[in-house]
């Protein structure tokens, strides 16, 4: 059923009852104001009449019967257009307009009732009367207007109003509610043939003037909104997919290809000797790290791709630090750690990826970053630089980085000729430091000694970039490539 006819119905089945519930208390307001006008009347007529009623009471006590009737004219004669009836012990006087003698009375001596008989209603008032001789009671009745013509009149003119205003309040309701929908219709118009899965057409943004249509699009727009964000965020997911498949099996071939070949040694030459068996099982361990390294590597490219932004707080930049390098002291006991860290420096940002950045700084300055007497010493710095920016810088004293491979080193699967690791450490940080809205850089680390990585992050982190796709990479990212010194 459509909107404008339900409202139709409905005000057309409403108005009727709403007429009906005003006829009824017009009805009873008007019986009101007759009964009060009744009742004055008869108040009047009782003030006029009492001293006939006693007079007459009075000489029927004392058996004067010639006097009773006089007095009783005088008494009819006073109460006009109402009917009088006294009643005391014994003896009754009626006269004028009132019930049959055959209709009850209310068993009362004073105050207003409605006398009901013979197919009429009355309003009478009873009043004491009271002699030296005895006492009785003094009836005055009027025809009741309230249950006659007027009240009668104003019952059928509700009654038709009522059966009048159904049709018209129906149909009166059905054209507005058909005017103020048209908006609506126009909307559902608009958007029937919308497939968001094929289209890229959204509802324009315009204003109708009814402002529940108007909030009706808006949130329409935002739900395709979100589903075209969704889609591309799946798509990206897919690609991500696709593209770990595609780098671990190019990066896996080498390594599986090398322990396949050292166990089929094994296999085939079970006397091997001991010197040559412990080389073969060196390497199968370094290979096997390796294939270790590299899942996990790829593991934390595609979270880093596919991180949403409820996932981004405030993060202290000196807790995360400190927290990585107590961590990197305890697999490097060896090493010479240092950090300094100003406090109360925040940015907006995910925690585990920040703190992934720093986990893959440390590692490859205690990888690459030893002097030439083997002795890794690192220092880490948490700084405030220019004004809304944080400075993370790792230097070690280790060879340095020529300047020819500054610009390559943070790409994908780029190791030196005698790196054991994957080629995606750096990566990382260039990934994580992209996703808050930083960069990263490498630079000839204090006094010409050793490299510096410096990462520089915005303190309000900013949004997420458009497009994340470090696990995909470009053409020819699958490429090793070599460097003489401090590989990634």
């Amino acid at each position: 059923m459509r909107l404008s006819t339900r409202i139709g119905l409905a005000v057309g089945c409403t108005v009727p009852l709403l007429v009906l519930a005003g006829g009824w208390l017009l009805l009873h307001l008007v019986a009101g104001d007759l009964h009060r006008a009744e009742d004055q009347h008869l108040r009047q007529r009782a003030t006029a009449v009492a001293p006939d009623a006693r007079a007459l009471l009075r000489a029927a006590a004392n058996g004067r019967a010639k006097a009773a009737d006089t007095r009783q004219r005088q008494l009819f004669d006073s109460a006009l257009d109402v009917g009088v009836r006294v009643v005391a012990p014994g003896v009754t006087f009626s006269g004028g307009p009132q019930p049959a003698p055959s209709v009850a009375l209310p068993d009362r001596t004073s105050g207003f009732v409605t006398v009901r008989g013979g197919g009429r209603s009355w309003r009478a008032l009873a009043r004491p009367v009271r002699t030296t001789t005895g006492s009785g009671t003094l009836w005055l009745f009027s025809p009741d207007t309230a249950a006659r013509t007027q009240v009668g009149l104003v019952r059928r003119r509700v009654i038709g109003t009522a059966l009048l205003a159904a049709p018209l309040s129906g149909l009166l309701a059905w054209g507005l509610a058909a005017g103020a929908s048209a908006p609506l219709r126009r909307l559902t118009r608009r958007t029937a043939g919308l497939d968001p899965r094929t289209s890229t057409a959204r509802p324009p943004e315009e204003r109708t003037g009814v402002r529940e249509v108007d909030e009706l699009a808006a949130t329409l727009r935002t739900v395709l909104a979100r589903y075209d964000e969704q889609a591309a965020r799946t798509g990206q997911a897919l690609d991500t997919a696709r593209s770990f498949s595609a780098a671990a099996a190019h990066e896996l071939r080498t390594p599986l290809m090398s322990i396949g070949t050292n166990l089929d040694i094994l296999t085939a030459h079970p006397g091997l000797p001991a010197a040559d068996r412990t080389e073969v099982l060196a390497d199968l361990h370094r290979e096997h790290a390796r294939l270790l390294g590299l899942l996990v590597m790829l593991r934390d490219l595609g979270r880093g791709d596919l991180v949403e932004a409820e996932a981004f707080r405030g993060v202290d930049l000196a807790e995360v630090a400190d927290a990585a390098v107590a961590d990197a002291r305890r697999r490097a006991p060896d090493a010479g750690i240092t950090l300094d860290a100003a406090p109360g420096l925040t940015v907006h940002g995910w925690e585990a990826g920040l703190r992934l950045l720093l986990d893959n700084l440390l590692a490859n300055a205690l990888a690459h970053g030893r002097d030439r007497a083997g002795r890794a010493v690192v220092r880490v710095g948490v700084t405030g630089g220019a004004p809304g920016e944080v400075l993370i810088t790792v230097d070690d004293h280790g060879p340095g980085v020529p300047a020819a491979a500054r610009a390559r080193i943070f790409e994908r699967f780029q190791r030196g000729a005698d790196s054991a690791g994957s080629g995606l450490g750096l990566t990382l940080v260039a990934q994580q430091a992209a996703l808050h809205r930083g960069s990263a850089t490498v630079t000839d680390g204090p006094d010409g000694v050793g490299a510096r990585f410096e990462v520089r992050l915005p303190s309000d982190g900013g949004g997420l970039p458009g497009r994340r796709d470090w696990l995909i990479g470009t053409a020819g990212a699958n490429r090793s490539q070599s460097f003489p010194k401090e590989p990634a």
